[in-house]
C-alpha cells in the first residue's frame, strides 16, 4: 500500500537525575560529596533511506520514544546516557510542525538526518555544587525531560520526469512501455490510484526515473478527483510530459484537454506550469480524424513546446520520444549546474 502522509509524535528521553552521596573510605579523610551527574536522554532523528519508498510503516507505528538517562551514582559516577533512535523515512519526505504547519526539514538526499526531538540534559550530583564555602552540600538537580512534539510527514516523489494528463490519455501503458514498472492499466476513469515510478534505460548506464501520477480532471486544484492530491509529488521533476488522448472514439476536444490540465497545474503552483514540459499526443493507432492531431499540433507549437504524436501499444514514436526526453534533461541538467556555479561565483569572492 502506498502511503504518502502521516503523523507521528516523537520525544527525546528524559535526563537522569543526580545524586546526594558522600565518600566515606578508611584512609581516605573528609571524602567529601561524590554525587554524580544523570546522564543526558537520547535523541529522536530522522534519516532519509533509499530502500523505502512509503511511509506505510509510520502509519501503524506512531510513537516514538529515545531512552532515559541513567540517574548518577556515588562515588562521582555518571550516569549513562540514554540510547538515540532513529527513525527511518523515503528520501524526499517533508518534516512540518504538526501544530503551525511550518515546514522544518527536507529530506531530499540519502542519509540526510533531521535532530526531531532532543534529549533532556542530566541533573548535576552534589559534588558537582561543592566549593571552598559549601563543602558539604546535601542537594542535588533532577534531569530535564526531552523535547516532544507531533510531526506530520509528506512524501514527495524523488523523479526526472513526471507525467500528467486526463484520466485514460494512456500514462500507465506509457510508463509500462517504457520501464519496467506495472501499473494497473484498463479502460476506465482513476484506474491509477497511487503514484508509480519506473526506470527508464538510455544505454551506456544512463537512466531516468519517471512518475505517473493519478489523472487529472478539470478542478482538480480545489480538490477534484484524486490527482490533485499526489501533484506535490510531480513538484520535483525536471520536466513534465503532458500526454493528450486524441482517439477519436474518447469523445474528448484535445485541445481543450490540454488548455485545462495547464491551467489546474497552474493553479496549483506556478512553479509545475513553468515547468519544461513536452506535449504527447497518443493513442494514434486509434486516429481516425486526423485533423484532430493537426489542431493540437498548431496550439502546442504556438505555445513553443516540443510536441511528439505516439503510440504506446503499437509502439510507434515512442523510442524516439524516449531519446528527446533523455537530450532534454541533459539540457537542463547542464543548465542547473551553470546557474549553481554563478549562484557559488559571488559569494566566493
Amino acid at each position: 500500500m502506498f502511503i504518502d502522509r502521516a503523523k507521528i509524535r516523537v520525544r527525546g528521553g528524559r535526563g537522569g537525575n543526580g545524586v546526594t552521596a558522600f565518600r566515606r573510605e578508611k584512609y581516605v579523610p573528609r571524602g567529601g560529596p561524590s554525587g554524580g551527574d544523570g546522564g543526558r536522554g537520547g535523541d529522536v532523528w530522522l534519516e532519509a533511506d533509499r530502500s523505502l519508498n512509503t511511509l506505510l510503516h509510520l502509519r501503524y507505528n506512531p510513537e516514538h520514544v529515545a531512552e532515559n538517562g541513567r540517574h548518577g551514582e556515588g562515588s562521582n559516577r555518571t550516569g549513562r546516557d540514554g540510547a538515540d533512535v532513529v527513525v527511518r523515512v523515503p528520501v524526499g519526505t517533508q518534516v512540518f510542525d504538526a501544530e503551525t504547519g511550518e515546514l522544518l526539514c527536507d529530506l531530499a538526499e540519502h542519509g540526510a538526518r533531521f535532530l526531531a526531538a532532543r534529549g533532556g540534559r542530566g541533573g548535576y550530583g552534589n559534588a558537582h555544587f561543592a566549593s571552598s564555602t559549601n563543602r558539604a552540600p546535601r542537594y542535588h538537580q533532577e534531569g530535564s525531560p526531552g523535547e516532544e512534539r507531533e510531526l506530520q510527514l509528506e512524501l514527495k516523489l524523488l523523479a526526472d520526469v513526471g507525467l500528467v494528463g486526463f484520466p485514460n490519455a494512456g500514462k500507465s501503458t506509457l510508463i509500462a512501455t517504457i520501464s519496467a514498472a506495472r501499473p494497473k492499466i484498463a479502460d476506465y476513469p482513476f484506474t491509477t490510484l497511487e503514484p508509480h515510478l519506473g526506470v527508464v534505460d538510455l544505454g551506456d548506464f544512463r537512466t531516468f526515473v519517471v512518475a505517473d501520477i493519478p489523472g487529472l480532471i478539470e478542478g482538480a486544484h480545489e480538490g477534484a478527483g484524486l490527482g490533485d492530491r499526489f501533484l506535490r509529488h510531480i513538484e520535483r521533476t525536471r520536466l513534465l510530459l503532458h500526454l493528450v488522448d486524441i482517439s477519436s472514439f474518447s469523445g474528448r476536444d484535445p485541445v481543450r484537454d490540454y488548455e485545462v490540465i495547464n491551467r489546474e497545474l497552474a493553479e496549483y503552483s506556478g512553479d509545475l506550469a513553468n515547468k519544461p514540459q513536452i506535449v504527447v499526443a497518443t493513442k494514434v493507432d486509434a486516429l481516425d480524424e486526423p485533423e484532430r492531431l493537426e489542431r493540437l499540433r498548431t496550439r502546442v507549437l504556438a505555445d513553443g513546446r516540443d510536441f511528439h504524436a505516439i503510440s504506446a501499444v503499437a509502439g510507434s514514436g515512442v523510442a524516439e520520444l524516449v531519446r528527446v526526453v533523455g537530450r532534454k534533461l541533459d539540457e537542463i541538467r547542464a543548465l542547473d549546474e551553470l546557474r549553481e556555479a554563478a549562484e557559488v561565483r559571488p559569494g566566493g569572492a
